[in-house]
């Protein structure tokens, strides 16, 4: 008998959060009302170990992701993602389909609680398939899963493509999980088994990935990159990893716990040959590199970079590109590949947070050279920041917005620090007590970490605050006279916020600074009617003496 698996990719947003957001996240406006954005990236893990599995078994795979089916509803009528879960899974193509073995893929916390249902779901509309589950939360959660839940047969540890070789080679599956060391099992758990990776050494033996299993053109709706100005209007956007492991030890992260810390990579003939099947074959434009450390070797990531200007190709590195990789010759060359817009993980504006905290190789000098270099070469930059980790203190915090309102970057990213299971940052608040609340299912909007130092409450109102101040406020392009660059910032958040006080204030002194006082007048009007019905907004607008235009 052929196996048949079912692949499914929970949503990464807990339900309560996407039908009630939070006035700081982004708003997808349906018919049915507002509601909060997903994340729609392809889910390459599973794209890959398709195309793994079919290079050595005959096997039929299928995929089902909630946060595509999500994302594209015009309207949304349930009164749970269980109730949503059932109705999908219980349609005609799947049941005609009738899997033998069901792959849940839990990338991170926030798709939790998510998990769990669409198990429980699955489980009882498919009793007798192997119910498995692998990811970064089962990796680093197996413990909470089986305590959480009765439908798991087996939760894999680290990567999968070899383990789920094996699995679907087994005659004897249960009797298979027994004993092999990159399963967990429920009885290997109570036993207080080890567990070992079997990582993939070359991945060039992993095949082209199995985009077939997917509709392409569903992820070009991507909010993410719908965020990014200059993407907004791409027709085909494909996601690829090149390589896998990352060698920096910062405090936030846990890829290390499913990757492992040494790089492996892809060669730079198959990266080529596999960008020129995407563009050819699916016709994409934009590729999205989500390697965790694409920098770890200047050269090869350099060679990329030229594949895709050969090809035409547009290129975003969505996970960001070390800074202190990024000289000037680094940055002439990305610029002449037709790369205008970086994000940079500059992550604190406190060199001691840096040094002592998070532990990354980077000194402000640096960022603030790169910073420069790009102004000046015309690369837009996006800088993440991350605030309100463990021993970060208020003064620290401080000495950051000081030093990063002197950045001239075109836009600031700022998340509240996020205790991801696995990362030394959650077990320094384990260890110290410091997570308030529910942290499982928490995300980089949502402040759960208080310490002697600061409340969660601090550092959530702080975030937001920062975000006001740098994007806004200060905004670079503004005050650098460059009002139409500043204008796309301002009318992008307007787009996606569109009740966004201070978007509406800047945009209008952008047109009147460009002398269209049609505009002007209608974003004045806009501005005065939000602050005018919004306590929220009126208190900012007073915080920063943007009372009158």
């Amino acid at each position: 008998m052929i196996d048949k698996i079912l692949f499914i990719v929970p949503p990464y947003v807990h339900y309560t959060t996407y039908v009630n957001p939070a006035f700081n996240e982004r708003i997808v406006t349906k018919k049915s009302g507002n509601y909060g954005s997903v994340v729609t990236d392809m889910p390459i893990g599973l794209l890959s170990l398709s195309a793994y599995l079919k290079k050595y078994k005959d096997i039929e795979i299928r995929l089902v992701d909630f946060n595509i089916i999500l994302n594209k509803m015009d309207t949304f009528e349930y009164r749970s993602f269980v109730e949503l879960f059932q109705y999908v899974l219980s349609g005609k193509e799947w049941i005609d389909f009738d899997p033998n073995i069901i792959g849940i893929s839990t990338l991170f916390t926030p798709s939790y609680i998510n998990m769990l249902d669409v198990a429980s779901v699955a489980k009882s509309i498919y009793p007798n398939a192997m119910l498995t589950a692998g990811g970064g939360v089962p990796t680093n959660m197996y413990n909470e899963i089986f305590r959480d839940s009765e439908c798991f047969d087996a939760l894999c540890y680290g990567e999968g493509e070899i383990p789920m070789l094996k699995l679907v080679e087994a005659a004897d599956k249960k009797e298979f999980f027994k004993s092999h060391p990159s399963w967990i099992t429920r009885d290997k758990v109570q036993n207080k088994q080890t567990y070992q990776y079997e990582f993939i050494s070359d991945l060039d033996d992993i095949p082209f990935y199995d985009y077939d299993i997917i509709n392409t053109k569903e992820y070009s709706l991507s909010p993410t990159i719908n965020t990014i100005t200059s993407f907004k209007h791409s027709t085909s956007l494909f996601h690829i990893s090149t390589s896998r492991g990352c060698t920096h030890r910062c405090c936030y992260c846990s890829s290390h716990t499913v990757h492992g810390r040494s790089m492996r990579y892809h060669s730079v003939d198959r990266i080529r040959n596999d960008v020129r099947l995407i563009k050819y074959q699916y016709g994409a434009d934009l590729i999205c590199i989500q390697d965790d450390n694409f920098m770890a070797d200047k050269n090869r990531a350099l060679k990329i970079i030229n594949i895709a200007k050969d090809l035409d190709m547009r290129i975003f590195f969505q996970s960001g590109l070390s800074l202190y990789a990024l000289d000037r010759k680094m940055l002439e060359s990305i610029k002449s590949a037709g790369i205008n817009e970086l994000v940079l993980p500059v992550e604190s504006g406190s060199n001691r947070v840096l040094k002592e905290i998070i532990h990354k190789p980077l000194d402000l000098s640096i960022v603030k050279q790169v910073v420069a270099d790009c102004r000046e070469l015309g690369i837009d930059t996006d800088a993440n920041i991350i605030i309100g980790l463990p021993g970060e203190t208020k003064e620290d915090i401080e000495d950051a917005r000081v030093f990063l309102k002197t950045l001239d970057a075109t836009w600031f990213r700022i998340y509240v620090a996020t205790p991801l299971v696995g990362s030394e940052m959650f077990d320094v608040c384990i260890k110290k007590r410091y997570l308030k609340g529910n942290y499982i299912g928490c995300d980089f909007k949502r402040a759960v970490v208080e310490t002697e130092d600061f409340t969660a409450e601090y550092i959530q109102e702080k975030a937001y605050s920062l975000n006001l101040e740098l994007n806004f406020v200060g905004n670079s392009d503004f005050r650098l006279g460059n009002y139409g660059a500043a204008l796309k910032g301002f009318e992008n958040t307007i787009r996606i916020k569109n009740d966004h006080a201070l978007a509406y204030y800047f945009a209008a002194k952008c047109y009147d600074r460009m002398n269209d006082h049609h505009k002007y007048q209608a974003y004045k009007v806009k501005y005065q009617e939000i602050i005018n019905t919004s306590e929220l907004w009126r208190n900012y607008a007073n915080q920063f003496n943007l009372t009158t235009l």
